[in-house]
């Protein structure tokens, strides 16, 4: 009989805790280096589970990034999980574990144990999860009661704006404020933190430097989804301005999503300027990340454009104008008659005050910060 041979390793020295232990597979130091618990320089523990629920858009997941590096700071040896319905545009060296919110994650994070879980969304799925889950802290939005509430009284400002107009109107602090402030802490210009993946990049840099020929790429994404239609500008603005672009010597790109392919086919047709189509959403942010500026309506691009570093012209009439945080590369353009929809989706006017835009106005901007 072949004498009993004893493991390397013992499932007692095990770093279950490690952040780098994955449970049904190796990790990463022993995939790389071939290293085991029991010697081992990489091991990492947990110390402070951290959970952050932001379910939201993909423009709302963007932004709510820069939390991330404040994070690190104030818990060095935080293990971050993030539950979201957009995880493919958080960035993976960030955050420790993405969840993609399902069934599945739903059961698996209801039972873990954080020491601090943050919810800033108030859809009624978001609040019910943090009112469930384990954790000794918890910042943002719950559940009581059949209705939401504010998990502490920092998120009360926050909760009560959302409330009433009249309050949301009143209010000076910008999302990046009032979202830090939620979290016990103060907004230091923070930046986005979104990543291009360098294949795309460099692909469609080679791209567009033949198509622009050195010339100054203006990025026009010419849309606004279809939940706020109060938001659009006029076809006749929008030509105008192309035309204006390739006047002044710069290369004007058509930029949207699938609810603007019509629109921009006719915007290429009328004035020659170039539409590359419709992209997954890494080629797109490849794409605007070409751009020298960008001209956007309040949507998912002027997140992109905001994470991307890029000068940003901003179009915005029916939301609050201190909400957006520009971090002085960029300028709000609005009506100069003001605005009656207040997060309207139908215009209370005969003409919209989206009229009152001048093209004017806009390329005097675009002179400025080009």
């Amino acid at each position: 009989m072949n004498p009993t041979i004893r493991p390397a390793i013992r499932p007692e020295e095990v770093k279950y805790d490690c952040r780098f232990f994955r449970g049904h597979i190796p990790c990463q130091p022993n995939k790389d280096f071939g290293v085991m618990c029991n010697a081992c320089s990489h091991y990492a523990p947990k110390s402070f589970r951290i959970l952050i629920i932001k379910l939201g858009a993909i423009g709302d997941v963007i932004r709510t990034t820069p939390l991330l590096e404040r994070l690190r700071k104030v818990y060095p040896n935080s293990y971050i999980s993030w539950l979201t319905l957009s995880p493919d545009i958080l960035p993976k060296n960030q955050i420790e574990r993405i969840y993609r919110y399902d069934e599945t994650s739903l059961y698996i994070l209801q039972n873990q144990a954080f020491e601090l879980a943050i919810n800033l969304d108030k859809d009624e799925e978001a609040c019910i999860l943090l009112s469930r889950v384990q954790a000794k802290t918890k910042y943002g939005f719950s559940w009581q009661d059949g209705h939401i509430i504010a998990a502490d009284a920092a998120a009360e400002h926050k909760l009560l704006t959302g409330l009433f107009d009249n309050l949301s109107k009143a209010n000076t602090k910008n999302y990046l404020e009032e979202i830090f402030e939620i979290c016990h802490l103060d907004f230091q210009k923070e930046e986005y933190v979104l990543e291009v993946r360098p294949d795309l990049d460099a692909l469609w840099k080679g791209k567009l430097q033949d198509l622009a020929k050195g010339k100054k790429i203006i990025g026009l994404n010419t849309g606004c989804g279809v939940r706020w239609q109060t938001r659009l500008w006029k076809p006749q603005n929008w030509i105008a301005l192309i035309e204006n672009i390739q006047a002044q010597g710069h290369f004007p790109l058509l930029l949207g999503g699938k609810d603007e392919e019509a629109q921009n086919q006719i915007y290429a047709q009328s004035t020659g300027a170039t539409y590359l189509g419709c992209f997954s959403l890494p080629e797109f942010m490849a794409i605007s990340n070409q751009c020298d500026l960008i001209v956007s309506a309040v949507t998912m691009m002027m997140h992109i454009a905001i994470g991307l570093k890029k000068p940003l012209l901003l179009f915005n009439n029916i939301f609050n104008p201190y909400e957006f945080e520009l971090y002085g590369r960029g300028q709000i353009i609005e009506p100069t008659s003001g605005c009656d929809c207040y997060y309207g989706n139908r215009c209370k006017r005969e003409k919209s005050c989206m009229d009152d835009i001048a093209v004017e106005t806009v390329v005097a901007a675009l002179q400025k910060w080009i």
